[in-house]
């Protein structure tokens, strides 16, 4: 087995493009975990951990956007100023394993791993996060959900690495939540993240661990759009209840290990509507 360190961006898609199935190591969280269980094989390795270009971020306050580089940790996510720009992710990386797997964890791997389970996905959905990939060859972007395909598999191509991700810095409230089997380093048993833009009088819902993919609820935002008062920032009890049943109805739940189908359609509902009605407090 290979392992290459390269320290510039140029450099490690060179690596990349000599060994375009090579497998991408950034923090490790996910890879080293699989390997020590037996569950996956690797050749070529290519470590991202010391490309310093992917490690920057930057906020854009005139096109209100932000962008993170691939490297950057849930440990920065969760603290300022990233925090104050996009709290539903802040609260995401505060749920995600130990300090220690803060500390090494990173946006990109998440993407990069793309499990129904992470923690940060369903707020990059709700947020319509576009992510940026990039070749020896030429770069591109998709939007969050054209690039999550399905469990653990994305629309990243050989030769490509996931240079960053981008989402917009928006007014309304925002918020994470999550169920599993204890209350710290735990693998989300359902999760729902909910962002609210009030420029746009909308009310944008994922949910996490209840599908092969992060889903988005269109019928329930679409209720929840024309229920709420933006500017009261309020909403009826009876438009809660039916904004959770329509959070329910999308969620496309398995049993497993983890939990049963019921339970994880059952926990959505709770969540969307507790965070809906966080997000609109006076009703």
């Amino acid at each position: 087995m290979s392992v290459i360190v390269p320290l510039t961006l140029h450099d490690a898609l060179q690596a990349l493009a000599e060994a375009p199935d090579a497998t991408l190591l950034a923090g490790g969280t996910d890879l080293m975990v699989e390997l020590n269980a037996g569950h996956r094989q690797v050749t070529d390795v290519v470590s991202l951990s010391r490309v310093a270009d992917l490690c920057t971020w930057q906020h854009d306050p005139v096109r209100q956007v932000l962008t993170l580089g691939a490297g950057i940790t849930y440990a920065e996510i969760a603290t300022e100023p990233i925090a104050q720009w996009v709290p539903a992710l802040a609260q995401a990386a505060r749920t995600v394993g130990s300090p220690q797997i803060r500390n090494a964890a990173t946006i990109g791997g998440n993407l990069g791993t793309c499990s129904p389970a992470g923690d940060g996905l369903p707020v990059l959905s709700a947020l319509e996060a576009v992510v940026h990939l990039r070749s020896a060859t030429g770069s591109r972007d998709l939007p969050f959900d054209e690039f999550m395909v399905g469990p653990k598999r994305t629309a990243r191509l050989p030769g490509e690495l996931i240079t960053g991700v981008s989402v917009p810095v928006l007014d309304g409230w925002q918020g994470y939540s999550k169920v599993g089997v204890r209350n710290a380093m735990v693998i989300a048993t359902a999760s729902v993240a909910l962002v609210t833009d009030p420029a746009a009088r909308r009310v944008r819902l994922a949910l996490g661990s209840v599908g092969p993919v992060i889903l988005r609820c269109p019928e329930a935002e679409a209720a929840a759009a024309t229920a709420v008062d933006f500017h009261a920032a309020s909403v009826s009890d009876s438009a809660v209840e039916h904004f959770a049943e329509l959070a329910r109805a999308a969620a496309r739940p398995i049993d497993d290990h983890r939990s049963t189908a019921a339970y994880r359609r059952h926990a959505v509902g709770v969540l969307a509507g507790r965070l809906l009605r966080k997000a609109f407090p006076n009703g």
